[in-house]
């Protein structure tokens, strides 16, 4: 059956702003929606009111609304266009609740506009537990033992009919809000009365918790003649209890006997059937019991484009957000081609001849008293995604790409020896959890200890356990007595040079030497979605240490784009589309254009943003061999953020270019005393600062500048560790600590401008001429960090002889810093003074 040709116009509704539980993964589904169906020839009208997506931008939508996702903004582009269908299945839970919204209020009804991709009737079913639980009595799909409550009395009656631990689900939320697992009976009521109010119809499902089963999820893809297609099997490495999204995952599952993994294939087939007649893609989860058995039970499903669905597009290389636009405007599976193979039809189901991990990156040190404690309630604000030719493999550089200051998982000294503290957090899981598990079977606590407090699968802790094993032979040896084979089966296996450094007690540099001597050097295989079966003509790559190299090297002009890795506080999706404009340019200068990233949630790692795509960490070995194989003509870092950044250096050493911004440059705006004495010498005003590399230091300083003072360390992103101090008690403590998370940092003392305006401007530079972008006005004083503060555009009340120091100082700045791309200066003003607070000679949140 060929598209629907009554469609013309679409609206797709976004996710809006970026919260946990919803963030960059729906810029990415969304923004492959709209170019999958403007390829139809269908005028695309996208509403979304985050402004740091790729799919706002205008060359994404033919009209795009910035607007606030509510029900007067659909009745407003309803008004201005005429809409065929709507699209709610590419923006998470926000778009699914508005939509209904608008179904309620008769809003399609009267415009004449039809729903596609998914169906009312699913999106109800799905998330009003009771209904689900009747549809999955019904087909005869099993679920634990469930109640749903609509009341605080009602909730008690379940709780002790049931007894304890409990499950208890918020109806009708995301990532998990108001979730909860309750082992003590104290805890019940706070957490019902909690989950009741976070539900937005005050209704909660209480479940006999299944604690120790294993978690599943399956990727599915249906068309209107019902033809399904399973993409992905995810195995969560956490067991139930632990929120998907906070929980290691890997593809395929690995500790699933191939009979259970087809009856939970038809399980899932059954469950996306019955819950409505839509073409779109579907999110399964199951739970199985961890035992012979294997029985299955069903979680839930979500009919829409979810988290773990961008995870899976990035496992297999298959576009599932896509396919999923096109099976909406009527086509069949069998009618639309592989992307990647050519040859083959998207009803192939893609088939790994590698491993993919995911590990979830948490900001809990930007929230002292917060509860670090992994539960049902999502709590990671990112995550990264590894390939490997083994589990070992994959696992290591996950660990590589978290931007934890761990070269791995272990060997590099950071391990922590301390029993009863490994044991504590065996039992409370938080985000170290997969390197405590390391540190448990390396101190040699039993396996049935370490199982019984994390309920994770032996066979995963057996993979650990042989890496541990790995290490104690290369102790024994020195690198010069280390065998070939071991160098090569510790690569193999995912080391890099400087965990192997570590080992053997030799520098980084050494061992990369070795094993160049040694002829062991990183090979790139295809991303191909069926195993090496097929030829695939898109070129999206991941390393490991084998023979054959399937990254052919042209002979055009490159340029090679650092990612921004995983998203966090203070380096989100802004630097993304960052570097997917950076990406588009390049390629409009004639250059081919490479990108390298390991956050499967973004635009950037999609199959075909860039001319090649390398899916590794943003991890200085990692980069260096993509480098020397490329040999490009430079790479771009003022694009992905501090991880970028903070590789220029090493880039500066090893004489490789870098675009744009020069690193000395770059050092200069991030070394907070130089760029203050560049500021003294061109007679632009400044807080009266001073420089410190100890407590000190620090307090013979503040009895000249005074207080209150801003202390903040240099070469940092998000106001990581920047603090206002009142006296000397909280500075030297502050400094103590900065120097404990970040050693041999130099930290900046600023007397701090009390009651000033904050405004900044962004610019960008030829080295020669400056063009200001605008320039905005914070409407909180001075004081709280510029990512937590509103800004207006254009400024509201700064005059005209504010404006024109800004503009003056901005372009002198820009000139003197000999900036080649974009910059972001950021001012206080008080009594028509303006101070240079900093500046940021890169991409910044604000572009």
């Amino acid at each position: 059956m060929p598209k629907d040709k009554s469609i013309k116009s679409v609206l797709i509704i976004g996710s809006g702003p970026i919260v946990i539980g919803q963030a960059c993964e729906f810029d990415y589904s969304g923004s492959q929606a709209a170019r999958s169906l403007t390829e139809e020839g269908i005028e695309v009208t996208l509403i979304n009111s985050n402004p740091a997506t790729i799919m706002t931008d205008p060359v994404m939508a033919d009209n795009i609304y910035l607007e606030p996702l509510e029900t007067e903004s659909i009745e407003k582009i309803l008004k201005n266009h005429n809409i065929d269908a709507i699209l709610p299945t590419m923006g998470g839970q926000t778009a699914l609740n508005l939509a209904i919204k608008c179904d309620e209020i008769g809003l399609w009804e009267e415009y004449g506009v039809k729903m596609i991709g998914v169906d009312i009737k699913a999106i109800d079913v799905t998330e009003n537990r009771q209904a689900f639980r009747e549809l999955m009595d019904e087909i005869g799909i099993p679920m634990a033992p469930q109640k749903t409550a609509k009341s605080f009395l009602e909730g008690k009656e379940v709780a002790q009919e049931f007894g304890f631990p409990l499950c208890i689900r918020a109806s009708y939320t995301l990532g998990g809000a108001g979730a909860s697992l309750v082992h003590d009976p104290s805890q019940f009521d706070k957490l019902l009365t909690r989950g009741l109010h976070l539900s937005p119809i005050h209704e909660v499902m209480i479940d006999k918790a299944l604690l120790g089963w294993k978690e599943y999820e399956l990727e599915l893809l249906r068309d209107a003649n019902d033809n399904v297609t399973i993409i992905c099997s995810i195995e969560n490495f956490d067991p139930m209890g632990i929120h998907t999204g906070d929980s290691i995952t890997v593809a395929p599952a690995m500790t699933l006997s191939d009979s259970t993994y087809q009856r939970m294939r038809n399980m899932a087939i059954k469950m996306m059937r019955s819950i409505g007649d839509f073409a779109g893609g579907c999110n399964v989860q199951f739970a199985v019991s961890p035992d012979e058995n294997e029985d299955i039970i069903a979680i839930e499903i979500n009919p829409r484009v979810s988290r773990s669905s961008a995870l899976a597009s990035k496992a297999t290389g298959y576009p599932i957000a896509k396919i999923a636009a096109k099976l909406a405007i009527g086509y069949q599976l069998d009618e639309l081609k592989n992307q990647i193979t050519k040859s083959t039809s998207a009803f192939f189901e893609p088939t790994l001849d590698y491993v993919v991990v995911k590990i979830p990156r948490w900001n809990f040190d930007k929230f002292h008293g917060a509860d670090r404690e992994l539960g049902l309630q999502m709590k990671s604000v990112g995550e990264v995604m590894a390939i490997g030719r083994s589990f070992q493999e994959a696992l290591q550089k996950a660990c590589q790409s978290l931007e934890l200051g761990r070269n791995g998982l272990g060997a590099d000294g950071k391990e922590i020896k301390n029993q009863e503290a490994i044991l504590q957090s065996l039992q409370h899981p938080s985000w170290n959890r997969i390197f405590h598990i390391y540190d448990a079977i390396k101190l040699g606590i039993p396996f049935k200890t370490i199982q019984e407090k994390t309920k994770i699968d032996f066979w995963f802790l057996k993979q650990i356990e042989d890496l541990i094993l790995l290490e104690n032979k290369i102790e024994k040896h020195t690198l010069q007595s280390l065998p070939r084979e071991l160098l090569f089966e510790a690569k193999q296996k995912g080391y890099a040079d400087r965990q192997l450094a570590h080992l053997m007690r030799c520098l980084e540099s050494e061992v990369n030497e070795k094993r160049h001597e040694l002829d062991i050097k990183r090979v790139y295989k295809l991303v191909d979605t069926c195993a090496a079966e097929f030829e695939a003509h898109t070129p999206y790559y991941y390393s490991t240490f084998e023979d054959e190299n399937e990254s052919i090297v042209s002979d055009k002009k490159k340029i090679i784009v650092l990612g921004s890795g995983p998203n966090r506080i203070g380096q989100g999706i802004e630097f993304d589309y960052c570097c997917v404009h950076g990406v588009l340019a390049a390629k409009e200068c004639g250059y081919e254009t490479i990108m390298i990233n390991c956050n499967p949630e973004t635009v950037s790692t999609d199959f075909d943003t860039s001319d090649k795509l390398y899916f590794e960490p943003v991890f200085w070995e990692h980069i260096y061999d993509i480098i020397l194989h490329e040999k490009p003509e430079g790479v771009i870092v003022q694009l992905g953020g501090q991880t970028a950044l903070k590789l220029a250096e090493k880039l500066e050493r090893f004489g490789i270019k870098v675009l744009g911004t020069s690193f000395k440059a770059l050092d200069l705006a991030e070394d907070r005393g130089r760029f203050s004495n560049l500021l003294k010498d061109n007679n632009i005003p400044y807080p009266k600062f001073g420089v410190v590399e100890s407590a000190e230091q620090a307090i013979e300083l503040s009895r000249d500048l005074g207080f209150p003072l801003l202390v903040r360390p240099s070469y940092v992103l998000g106001g990581q560790k920047m603090k206002i101090v009142i006296n000397e008690q909280d500075l030297e403590k502050h400094v103590v600590d900065i120097l404990q998370a970040l050693p041999n940092n130099q930290i900046l003392l600023d007397h701090f401008i009390e009651g000033a305006i904050e405004a900044e401007a962004d610019a960008i530079c030829d080295g020669e001429n400056v063009y200001i972008l605008g320039i905005m006005q914070h409407i909180e004083p001075a004081g709280i960090h510029s990512g937590d503060s509103y800004a207006l555009l254009p400024p509201y009340n700064l005059g005209d002889l504010v404006m024109d120091q800004i503009k003056e100082y901005t372009k002198t700045i820009a000139i003197k810093l000999e900036t080649k791309g974009l910059l972001n200066i950021q001012f206080a003003i008080k009594d028509d003074k303006v101070y240079i607070i900093e500046a940021n000679p890169r991409a910044s949140r604000t572009v």
